[in-house]
Order: C-alpha cells, then structure tokens, then sequence
C-alpha cells in the first residue's frame, strides 16, 4: 500500500528503495504528537531536484532525531514572494494541523521556504500553530517556533527584503533586454514563435498565412466577428485547436507584438493599489531615445498597419456601455448623417431607421418627448453632399477649414503620421526634460564634471535637432490643390467611402451639425437643402451661389460616370 504522497516523491527522482530508507514508504501511523508533516518547495522548474532531495533527506534526519514520522511530504513549484500567488500546498500542509489536527509538526528547509511576505504573515501563522499546541521547525537555521519565534520574525523579514531587491535585479534585467530589442518571453501572438537561444521573434510557417489574412480583413475594416465567423466556416482552428473568437481577434489587433515590436504594458493593480501580476492587454511601443519604436524580431503585419488597426477598431468602440465601463463594439456606420444631423424641435441626433433620418428622441422615447422630424435618407444625403462641394468650393487657400479638413484627412488616412508625431513630440518633451535636468546637475548642484556635462549635452542636443527636425516635417502643412478643383474633390470625396465622407464633413462643420428643420405639414413637400441649416466653421463668401452650382454639376457628372 503506497502513500499518499508516493507520487510527489517519485516526482522529486527518489527511488523505491531510498524512499525505505528514510522511512516513507509505509503510511505513518501514529499519535498527532508523533507525526509531522513536511513542506518542499521550488520556485523555478529549472532549479536542481537533487538539492530538493537533499533537503527531504536532512529534514528526514531531524525527524528520526526527534521521534517523528513524516506523515505527508507536500510538494509544489510555485514562486512565494507575490501576495497574489495562492500556495495550496503549503495550504494544505497547515491545514493538516491546525484545522484537522493530523499531526503537531510542519518542518520546512529555510525560512523562505516557509513565507517570504513577512512577519506580518508568519507572525499570524505562528499564533495559529501555538494555539493547537502544534510548531514549525526550520530545519536549515535549527529554529524552533515555540523558543524562537523573535528570530523567525526577524528572518521573515529579511526574506521579505531579498525579494524585493530580486525584485529590483529581474525588472533592471528585463528592462535592458527590452531596450536591446530581446524578446523577453511569455507568449508569442498568434502567426509568431520565439527563436530558441537567440531572443527574438520570427514568423510562424504554418500559422503566418492565415495571421496575414486576418490582418488583411482588419485594415479592410472587416469586424472581428466576421473574421472569426469566416475563419471557422473554413474550418480553420486557433493554436490550440478552438473555434475562433472576436475576444481573440481584437486581443491579436491590439497586440503590439504582432507588429514584432516590444510592448510597454501598464500593470493591473487591485483595489489596494498592488499588483495582482497582470498586465494591460496590448500596450504601447517602446520608444528608443530617438523616438523610434523598438523592434524584437519580424512581425505579421508592420508599425504602420497596426495603427491603421487600432484607429479603425477605435472607431467603432463605444464606451460605458452596458457591460462595465469597457468599450463595447458598435456596427460600422452605413450612412452619411447619423450624428452629424440634429433634430430641429428638440435638437436630439437623427438616426438612420429603414429609408429614412429620424429623430432619436421621438423613436426612443415617443411624441410626448418630440413630436419629431423625418427626411428620406437618399434625399438628404444628396442635398448634403451638394451642400458641402459648394461650401468647399467657395472657401480661400488661407481658409482655416480648408486646413481642418486636410488634418482630418490625414488623420483618418494615414494614422501611422498622427501617431509618429505624437510619439516624436513626446520623446522631444522628453528630451528638453533631460536638458533642463542636466544643466541643474551642472549649474546648480555641481555634481558634473565639465568634461562629462560637455559630452552629455551634445548628445541631448543632437537628440533635440533631430527630433525638432522630424517633427517639422511631420507638422508641414498638406496639399491643399485637391480641395480648390471641382474635379479633385468630388474624386476626393466618392473615393472616401462613408466613414471618409464622414470625416470630411465634420471637418467642415462645428458641434451643432446640421440642423433638420420641421415641414410645413404633412405632405408638403419642399427640396431638402431648404429643410437644412448647416453651422458650418466659417461662412461662405458671396460667391457661394456660383461655387454651389458649380458644385451640383459636378456632383451629377460624376454620378452619371459611375453609374
């Protein structure tokens, strides 16, 4: 008949005949006060099973010298030093003799094997033991905890202290790493594997293909839940064999490693403020000192299209919504107003219902709120259309709307550019931060030798121009020759698709929109542009009249191309 704990022994690589030996190979028997259970411990699967056994061996040894069996030997692989890390071995070691009184005992190799939280912790857990009239003996420093319980308390505390500067040492490591371009673990996105030995990351062969597809279906602004609609219909599985998930796609779309770039992740703390060791899913680049994003290997898709993937994904989130205060998915918008149109009674946002713009407050809430206005969908977006070819078309090159637009252009363009300017002009604050310090530390504290302030400065200087150089750039003013030719911009504006024209119209526009103003009755009917007040940025110059015209034939000629 073997032991309970047979299994964990074999585990440890002792054999049959050793276990004989050192008496655990027949269940003990006996009174509590004879028996003691016994605790081991290993923080890393890399760490040496022979010094585990050893310790077994020398803990053995001071049970035949104290007339004790080992009842139970409870072993697991687990690090101790985070509060948020649950030991239910050592759980279930305690257990045994405080709550079910099997034995009198509980041996442990070192202190830190026992807790490394403190004597906050050991201290309670000593009280415990010393009411049921059961100890703890720390076998490597010979303490026993009903005579010397001042120096446990004081070793406690000393373990508590070696893993924070463990602590210190491994984050100062993974940092550097990190900065180095390494791969510093964890798991590879999907479509990525590690390269054993070398610290960086390189393309799967068998998943990359179908990786790339669903990169590709992101930036052509497919929702993740007809990737993963599609993917499944192929019979296509994850890593692990599963059905995908939209959960899984986004968590891939926002992965700065699936760019192949090193991620900077904020942690998750609890409600106390400490972490629970999770991290924030997705994260942000690591910027070199030069602004740069750094790379850790190749990536399924590149820094420009991961951008692009999270301003489209960002575009169709909604927060507190329903579900807590996470963004929730909403439908890619199919029409040109909605939002951007306001009724004219109560002056809630029209919504696109069936053929036509409604109110929102009447829909929802019924004629008692607002009696509600409605305008045909094809008619008003006709009429808006016209409405903002010859706005444009009638504004200066200095117009500041005309700026506004090119920026908004731009930016839901190409969202690589917004995002490297926000980045560069953050490394540049960064930068002057720097300076200032440094001068400080020369100037003021003296605490710099001149040659070594010299040398310092020029770097942060050059560091400066650069950045200032680049930034420059980044900030030089866009074409503008589109927006001043009819041909141009109606090429522009049907080449945008809905969310562009979108864009392009609330460039145009203030917060108030478009006001939809009530008809005179029912059945009476007008054209749509006389039912709509727009507020625009700035007003029209007495050539609206010709420039809107101008418009409205363009409009038509191109309409009558395409179709």
């Amino acid at each position: 008949m073997h032991r309970d704990d047979y299994p964990a022994l074999r585990a440890l690589g002792f054999e049959d005949d050793e276990l004989k030996e050192l008496g655990l190979w027949e269940p003990a028997i006996g009174s509590p006060a004879n028996l003691a259970e016994m605790y081991v411990r290993r923080s890393k699967k890399k760490d040496s099973l022979s010094a585990l056994r050893l310790q077994v061996r020398r803990m053995c040894d001071h049970g035949v010298r104290d007339n004790k069996k080992i009842r139970h030997v409870w072993f697991e692989q687990k690090s101790a030093s985070k509060s948020y890390i649950r030991r239910e071995e050592f759980e279930k070691a305690t257990a045994a003799v405080t709550n079910v009184g099997l034995s009198k005992a509980l041996y442990v190799y070192k202190t830190s094997r026992l807790s490394r939280r403190g004597m906050g912790q050991v201290g309670l857990l000593l009280d415990t033991f010393e009411e049921q009239g059961a100890y703890i003996f720390v076998v490597s420093e010979g303490l026993d905890s009903r005579t010397s319980r001042t120096v446990l308390a004081f070793l406690s505390e000393q373990a508590r202290d070696q893993v924070k500067d463990l602590g210190d040492f491994v984050k100062l490591g993974m940092d550097a790493h990190k900065a180095d371009g390494k791969w510093t673990g964890g798991v590879a996105p999907y479509g990525l594997r590690a390269v054993k030995g070398e610290g960086r990351l390189e393309r799967h062969p068998e998943e990359y293909p179908t990786a790339r597809r669903i990169a590709d279906y992101l930036s052509d602004r497919k929702t993740p839940a007809w990737i993963a609609s599609t993917l499944n219909e192929e019979g296509l599985k994850t890593r692990h064999g599963r059905n995908w998930q939209a959960t899984g796609i986004i968590a891939l779309a926002h992965a700065v490693t699936w760019a192949g770039l090193v991620a900077q992740r904020e942690r998750i703390l609890d409600k106390n403020g400490q972490w629970t060791g999770k991290y924030h899913r997705g994260g942000t680049p690591l910027l070199d000192k030069n602004g740069e994003p750094i790379s850790c290997g190749e990536g399924v898709i590149t820094f420009a299209e991961h951008v692009k993937i999270k301003s489209i994904l960002a575009s169709r989130a909604r927060k507190n919504g329903p579900v807590g205060n996470r963004a929730r998915g909403k439908r890619e918008v199919s029409n040109l107003l909605s939002s951007n149109m306001h009724c004219g009674r109560c002056e809630s946002i029209q919504v696109c219902s069936g053929p036509a713009y409604r109110c929102y407050a009447r829909t929802n809430e019924g004629p008692h709120i607002c009696e509600g206005v409605s305008i045909g969908r094809e008619r008003a977006d006709d009429a808006v259309t016209q409405a903002w070819f010859g706005h444009i078309l009638s504004l200066s090159p200095e117009s500041a709307t005309l700026h506004e637009i090119a920026r908004e252009w731009l930016a839901y363009k190409d969202p690589e550019k917004e995002a490297r300017k926000a980045q560069v002009t953050a490394a540049l604050e960064s930068a002057v931060g720097r300076e200032l310090k440094l001068n400080k530390e020369f100037f003021v504290l003296g605490r710099m030798t001149e040659e070594m302030f010299d040398s310092m400065r020029v770097q942060v200087g050059e560091q400066i121009t650069a950045l200032k150089a680049e930034l420059a750039e980044l900030t030089r003013e866009a074409d503008l020759s589109p927006l001043m030719d009819p041909e141009a911009l109606a090429a522009l504006w049907n080449g945008a698709g809905i969310a562009g024209q979108r864009a392009l119209l609330r460039a145009a526009l203030t917060e108030k929109g478009i006001t939809l103003l009530p008809s005179e009755g029912r059945g009476y009917r007008v054209p749509a542009i006389d039912r709509l007040e727009f507020h625009w940025r700035e007003a029209s110059d007495p050539a609206w009249d010709t420039a809107f015209e101008a418009g409205v034939k363009q409009t038509e000629r191109t309409r009558e191309r395409t179709a």
